[in-house]
């Protein structure tokens, strides 16, 4: 393995959870590049979050979701999760006037071991993060459980594999709709966000509450 190689592989590994003094690097280019920001903002607006709801996001990363939460959700809680230490550190700093007034909480915690207070939550976010989840129609029953009868899910997608193109969000689209159809959710609709590669959203909703 050359050394581009090997750089490679560590930087893929940072960016699925970011540790030490090069996670702190990556998870601040998560927080800053445009397109990440931009597809964040995006499928919070996608949600229509009203005044008093509570949302949970899974796989937060630096916060930048939770803050645009947080400027919707001004009467509710907002709640975000990760495994990343370094990246809960920067969401904190991000999102320090939010915590201060009791409107958003960060727990630091994998997806798979969720312990979570503060429900049943109205709507949940997860940005490219359900690919790295073990066992993902699992965790979107739990997920489910979270949520009140008629709770909104939006899972978003943005390959960042060599190569990818339209047709490769379109089939990751295709695979979360089916997971969320799985999980006993009703997929509703999928929107596209034309990034390079297209960024794919969908919203599906937890008809039973389960």
């Amino acid at each position: 393995m050359d050394i581009n190689q090997r750089m490679c592989r560590r930087l893929v590994a940072q960016a699925h959870n970011p540790t030490g003094p090069a996670g702190h690097v990556v998870s601040w280019i998560f927080g800053h590049r445009s397109s990440n920001v931009r597809r964040n903002r995006w499928a919070v607006e996608l949600l229509n979050i009203q005044p008093t709801e509570r949302v949970i996001e899974l796989g937060c990363g630096p916060g930048v979701a939770v803050a645009a939460l947080a400027d919707r959700a001004t009467q509710g809680l907002v709640v975000g999760v990760d495994h990343s230490e370094v990246v809960i550190a920067q969401a904190r700093h991000r999102n320090a006037e939010g915590m201060r007034q009791g409107r958003v909480r960060l727990i630091h915690a994998p997806v798979e071991c969720l312990q979570v207070t503060g429900g049943p939550f109205d709507a949940a976010l997860a940005v490219n993060t359900v690919g790295m989840w073990p066992e993902p129609t699992t965790r979107l029953r739990e997920i489910g459980r979270q949520l009140r009868p008629g709770g909104r899910i939006a899972l978003v997608s943005q390959p960042r594999c060599p190569g990818a193109t339209a047709a490769t969000s379109a089939a990751a689209g295709d695979r979360l709709a089916a997971q969320l159809s799985d999980a006993g959710f009703t997929v509703v609709r999928v929107e596209t966000l034309e990034l390079e590669p297209p960024a794919v959203c969908v919203l599906a909703t937890q008809p039973h509450g389960e």
